[in-house]
Order: C-alpha cells, then structure tokens, then sequence
C-alpha cells in the first residue's frame, strides 16, 4: 500500500532506493541546518565576504564552479531520453523532461544572466554537485520501477506541470532582477527590489521548491515526496541565513520582509 494513499505510487521494494531517500532527505535537511547555523557551504556570498584565500585549496570561478552543479544533473536528465522505456511512459517522459530543462535553464543563467565576483573551493562544489545528479538520477528511476504499477487515484500529473512552469519562471524572473543589482565588476551588495522581493529576501528560492513540488506532483513518487520536501527544509535554511546576513549589512533593511515565504517565515 502507499504511504500516502491515492497520492503517491506505493514505495518500490528497493532497498536500493530506501537508502537513497533516507540519504537525499537527510543530506538537504543537514545543509540546510547548517546553513542556518552559520556553517556555510563555500561558494556562497556569505562565504566569500569573509573568508581569507588558502593556497591549500583548488579555486574555481564561480561561474565554473556553477556549471559543475548543474551541468552533471543535466546530463543525467538528458542521458534518460535514451532509454527506451523513459520515453515510452507518459510521466518518465514528462518527469525527465522537466528535469532537463531546469537544469538547462540553471546553465543559461549561469552563462548568461548572474553576475559572479567570487569564487568557489572546488571540493565544496561536490556535495551539492553529487545532490542533484544522484537527485535527478532516482527521480526518473524511481518512476521508471512505476511502470504496470496502478497508479494514485488522484492524478496530479496536470498540477505538477502549472508548478512546475510558475516555478520556472517565477525562478528565472528573479534571478534576472537580481543580475540587475550590479554592474559587471561591481562587488558591492544591495537589498533587491521588484517582484516578490518587496515580501521575502528570497523569492527565487521560494520559486526552486514550487519547482520541486511540480517534480512530485508529476512523479507522485515517495523518493520525489522527500527530495522535495528535503529541498524545502534546505532552501529555508539557504533564505534564513541570507536574511539574517541582510541584517547585519544593512541598517536600512525592511524588517518586514520576510526569508522563504511571504508573511509567514
């Protein structure tokens, strides 16, 4: 029976993927503690404003070290469309294509549209590198074991895809106001402006986890279910951080704006 009945397709007998939703879920809830902790991750701004260079470590651009967390997600994602039975099944199809042109719109944007000044240790890129390509990789397996499954009673399937595309493009706007802040080579931060930014300091975030629920709701997968919620708790940590660390920079900041979600946290 499923977990959730009528809402998601009953757990796979996998061994295999039990231990990766235990894994995914809490790796995403841990980065995301820890991010609201103060233990950042080092390719952040928060990490960059403060920390001294080490000639121990491998440096990248963050705009390489950007590409290196996508682009593998992506390839997974792309790489789906080869096997037959992916392309066969309505949702597999579906679910990968979503995937791929998510991450694909991650790499334009990293390309094309934010502005970087940074730099990323190359050993931080791996954890969250190995998230969304393990992430990615049994989403679309854990929908490809569905198949002669019944499915839920409820289909979301439609749902899933609205989500998906306000996410996408709730994402992408965002990130776009936010790659107006600065000219290129200017370093200094401002508070953004425009869109949802007037209610929570990060609407892009809040727009990433409608993208993921968009995932589940199209997979209506238990492994889908927890990397979304798991995304949920670390962007929340992501948002915290990033509006205490508005604070402490700022005197002017509107304490009324909000981290992840508008008027509530």
């Amino acid at each position: 029976m499923s977990i959730l009945p009528g809402f998601l397709y009953p757990p796979p007998s996998s061994a295999f993927m039990t231990a990766m939703t235990a894994i995914s879920t809490g790796a995403l809830a841990y980065f995301g503690l820890s991010e609201a902790w103060g233990k950042h991750l080092q390719y952040s701004k928060f990490w960059n404003a403060g920390s001294p260079p080490s000639g121990k470590q491998i440096r990248v651009s963050s705009r390489v070290g950007m590409l290196l967390l996508y682009t593998p997600a992506l390839v997974a994602a792309a790489a789906a469309f080869a096997v037959p039975a992916v392309v066969a099944d309505d949702r597999c199809r579906l679910l990968a294509l979503a995937l791929a042109l998510h991450f694909f719109k991650r790499d334009l944007e990293v390309l094309f549209i934010h502005q970087y000044s940074g730099n990323m240790i190359l050993n931080s890129a791996i954890p969250i590198t190995l998230s969304y390509f393990t992430g990615t990789v049994c989403m679309i397996y854990a929908q490809y074991v569905t198949q002669g499954v019944p499915g839920p009673t409820l289909d979301l399937k439609v749902a899933g895809e609205v989500l998906f595309l306000v996410g996408i493009t709730g994402n992408f706007y965002h990130h776009h106001l936010l790659s107006k802040l600065r000219e290129k080579g200017d370093k200094t931060y401002k508070i953004p402006k425009g869109g949802l930014f007037e209610l929570v300091i990060c609407p892009h975030y809040l727009f990433e986890v409608i993208v993921f629920i968009g995932f589940c709701l199209i997979s209506q997968t238990l492994y889908s279910f927890f990397f979304a919620l798991g995304t949920l708790w670390y962007l929340m940590g992501r948002s915290y951080a990033t509006r205490r660390w508005y604070l402490s920079k700022f005197e002017n900041f509107p304490r009324q704006v909000k981290a992840l979600i508008p008027y509530v946290f």
